[in-house]
């Protein structure tokens, strides 16, 4: 977490990105309490993405989101209370259960992309299409460990 003694501009780096993706958890946060979207925040809502590819378990969300099988599983439970996910039957093995998206989740999803995208003309307006790509450039250049050139 950044150090909210110290102006912004003498912050670090990875400390500003935090700042940033905070604004970007309450944009997406407001945008769910305007569709109604109650229970849900931005962190719980990452798990219904790998969910548009259809039902998983949650071992296998675990894997993919690199969390621990309990966190998953607590966050699938609060999501099911919400009807954002449904458990059901494995059609490959009646002993498992998946975890699918219901239309709900699925409003939840175009809701948190609505946001992003409305962010990222905003961020182009305020920088410029060059810079953006640029930024998002060295984004991806830093999360994929790869040189920038």
């Amino acid at each position: 977490m950044g150090d909210m003694s110290r102006p912004l501009g003498a912050q670090t780096t990875p400390a500003l990105v935090q700042a940033l993706a905070r604004a970007q958890a309450a944009r997406v946060s407001a945008g769910f309490a305007e569709a109604g979207l109650t229970g849900l925040r931005p962190g719980h809502a990452q798990l219904l993405v790998p969910l548009l590819a259809g039902g998983r378990r949650v071992s296998e969300l675990a894997d993919h989101l690199g969390v621990t099988r309990q966190a998953v599983a607590q966050v699938v439970t609060t999501l099911e209370k919400g009807a954002y996910v449904v458990r059901s039957v494995d059609p490959t093995d009646g002993r498992a259960r998946v975890v699918e998206l219901t239309p709900r989740g699925l409003a939840a999803l175009r809701t948190m992309r609505r946001t992003a995208v409305a962010v990222e003309q905003q961020w182009a307006r305020r920088l410029g299409a060059d810079r953006l790509d640029e930024l998002r450039a060295l984004v991806l250049s830093l999360l994929c460990d790869v040189p920038v050139e």
